[in-house]
């Protein structure tokens, strides 16, 4: 092998990612419901992981699928929805995962007249309900803070590697939000996420108000 296979490996591969990784995508869907502006929240069926947890419309990345078809997809097939009911306003911030994740967000709207007639998955949807944007705007979440722990394998070649025991490993570390909005406890990612959107509409109304 010389330099001419590499280029020619290097220079007409797809990049891919070092290690076990997956990727998921979510919607953030607004819609009216009795003409206030709202998000939309599914709680997870007993029959999926983490039952009865509070989250967005979303799931797993299939091969061959962008970000943003996985969003939609996923949330037509959870909701029971048609395509043409739901559009993507744009994409919003990707949270990258301690865990060999990596989660994109899409804004969207879903239209509350294909919601009258939604039939949710019930092998993954509990139930569905909304929060009035006014009111997520105004509330101020719990903070709570998550420190992961590096557990080294004890037959770790330590000497072989030049370094001691007491090496200092990366651990990394989250701050969690907790909203409790009328009994509803919304946290982990999803609650990462709705903050996230949250400040951003607040940093973008304030940057309007003082342009005036």
């Amino acid at each position: 092998m010389d330099i001419s296979d590499i280029k020619e490996i290097y220079g007409t591969r797809t990049p891919g990612v070092i290690g076990r990784h997956r990727f998921y995508a979510v919607l953030v869907p607004f819609c009216l419901q009795s003409d206030t502006l709202s998000l939309l929240y599914e709680v997870r069926s007993g029959s999926v992981s983490q039952p009865g947890e509070i989250c967005f419309p979303g799931g797993h990345m299939e091969e061959g699928e962008t970000p943003e078809e996985c969003a939609v997809r996923e949330t037509c097939e959870e909701l029971g929805i048609g395509r043409n009911a739901v559009e993507v306003i744009g994409q919003g911030d990707t949270l990258y995962g301690n865990g060999n994740f990596t989660l994109y967000t899409f804004i969207g709207k879903i239209d509350p007249g294909a919601l009258n007639t939604a039939e949710p998955d019930d092998s993954e949807v509990g139930e569905i309900f909304f929060v009035p944007l006014d009111r997520l705007l105004e509330e101020t979440p719990e903070h709570y803070g998550e420190k992961m722990r590096a557990e080294i394998d004890t037959h770790f070649p330590y000497d072989k590697v030049g370094i001691g025991r007491d090496y200092s490993w990366r651990t990394p570390s989250n701050d969690i939000p907790v909203y409790d909005i009328d009994g509803r406890v919304i946290w982990g990612l999803t609650g990462r996420i709705t903050e996230n959107v949250i400040e951003t509409l607040k940093k973008i109304e304030m940057r309007a108000s003082n342009d005036k």
